[in-house]
């Protein structure tokens, strides 16, 4: 990307001059397993040029699913990953991931991974804005117009399962997910109506983790059965033999989660036989940078990538739908920010039109945050 966007420069880019954090929580509307507090935290990323041009990123930190918080998100931007980066060259993503990789160092995987991920989204907003191009086009892609979004049943009992899938076909939403895990009886009934309220919908079994390998392979075949189309995270990320059980199983597709931070451990799963696709998140992945390569890593693998998200508002949202986009993701996305989330930054907020989302096509990100 450098290379494209210097290309729009008769001289050199202006440098960074700063590098700003801003802790901002959203409600919660809803419940949701992962939120124990009725707000869902974010950390907005804002760099800016020498020149006085900003770009704006967005870090996700969900505790309850990962060991990244708003305040270690906040003191590592600001301990460790803006001193590494004030001075340098915007344009030059690939090295800030290397600088910033420097000043907090992988362990299995990318350390601190939504951190580097604000940052990240900032410095491709920023790379766009100075090229006047959307980041697809900084790509050289042509990104969908639209991506079908869908509805999450994070249901405690049947009777609000029903609840919740009628609410979201009274929205416009044509398919769904499902959150499964511990409970394989529940699970299945769940599972049963599901495809029986939306018979010809894309259904996405996700347990985060949650069963064991024994219970994972016993309710595998059940759940294809009742009409699931992929399952995801069916175990914990460091349970790999498991998954290599449930990929010789072969009772339906098996995605990883979790467990995919960086493209060099998706890479090591694929060769050893774990997976069917990749439940892509940039918000997980340290940004678009590692997001991308590992959709092409996937796609040259001819296994499945599938849009997911963690709750993404804003500017995180953006991003997402501008990679899935991109890359022409062809299921339903489960980016699940509109559904869960009031209250939004951006001077245009995103709205669900017929069960879609529009990919933004402005320059950088293609949004305009009003903090």
């Amino acid at each position: 990307m450098a290379a494209s966007v210097a290309g729009a420069f008769a001289g050199a880019a202006p440098r960074i001059r700063s590098i700003d954090v801003f802790p901002v929580a959203y409600p919660v509307t809803g419940y949701f397993r992962f939120f124990s507090k009725p707000e869902r935290p974010s950390v907005f990323v804002r760099i800016t040029c020498e020149d006085g041009m900003t770009g704006w990123g967005q870090s996700v930190p969900i505790p309850s699913w990962s060991y990244e918080t708003t305040e270690s998100v906040v003191s590592t931007i600001r301990g460790y990953l803006a001193p590494a980066l004030l001075g340098g060259d915007p344009l030059d993503i690939a090295g800030a991931h290397r600088q910033m990789n420097r000043a907090i160092s992988p362990s299995f995987s990318t350390g601190m991974p939504m951190a580097k991920a604000g940052i990240d989204l900032a410095l491709h907003d920023l790379a766009g804005k100075l090229a006047g191009r959307s980041v697809a086009a900084l790509w050289g892609r042509k990104p969908l117009e639209r991506i079908p979004i869908s509805w999450t049943v994070n249901a405690r009992n049947l009777e609000e399962a029903e609840k919740l899938l009628e609410d979201g076909r009274k929205l416009g939403y044509r398919h769904f997910n499902i959150k499964v895990a511990p409970d394989p009886k529940f699970d299945l009934a769940l599972a049963r109506v599901v495809r029986k309220f939306a018979p010809d919908c894309f259904l996405w079994a996700d347990a985060n983790g949650g069963y064991d390998t024994a219970s994972a392979l016993a309710v595998a075949p059940k759940l294809a059965d009742a009409g699931v189309n992929v399952f995801e995270q069916p175990v914990a990320a460091n349970r790999l033999s498991g998954f290599r059980e449930l990929k010789k199983q072969g009772a339906m597709p098996i995605l990883m989660d979790e467990g995919v931070v960086s493209s060099v451990e998706l890479v090591e799963f694929i060769r050893l036989g774990l997976l069917d696709g990749v439940a892509m998140k940039p918000a997980r992945t340290a940004g678009l940078w590692d997001a991308r390569r590992q959709i092409e890593i996937l796609n040259e693998a001819g296994l499945l990538v599938l849009g997911s998200g963690l709750t993404d508002p804003d500017v995180s949202l953006a991003a997402s739908l501008i990679l899935f986009g991109a890359f022409q993701v062809k299921y339903p996305a489960a980016l699940n920010g509109l559904q869960f989330l009031a209250a939004s930054h951006l001077k245009q907020p995103f709205a669900l039109e017929d069960g879609t989302l529009r990919v933004p096509t402005g320059p950088g990100l293609g949004v305009e945050v009003t903090l």
